[in-house]
């Protein structure tokens, strides 16, 4: 499952690493968006697979931050 960023964002952090098992609800990375940092859960239990992200990258309203599979 993809996880996706709502609004136009900055990635202020990564939380996990490829590799790394994530449970539902856990922040996965968090952004700012509107001068506001977000944090970004989980959206199911899962390994993350792949990140497509760097810290500092602006991402556009619906950019795969990650996938958990």
């Amino acid at each position: 499952m993809d996880v996706k960023v709502k609004m136009p964002s900055v990635i202020v952090s990564l939380e996990v690493a490829e590799g790394a098992t994530v449970t539902k609800g856990q922040n996965v990375a968090v952004i700012e968006a509107m001068k506001m940092k977000n944090n970004t859960p989980a959206p199911c239990d899962g390994v993350v697979k792949s990140i497509a992200v760097q810290v500092g990258d602006r991402v556009k309203p619906g950019a795969v931050v990650m996938t958990i599979e």
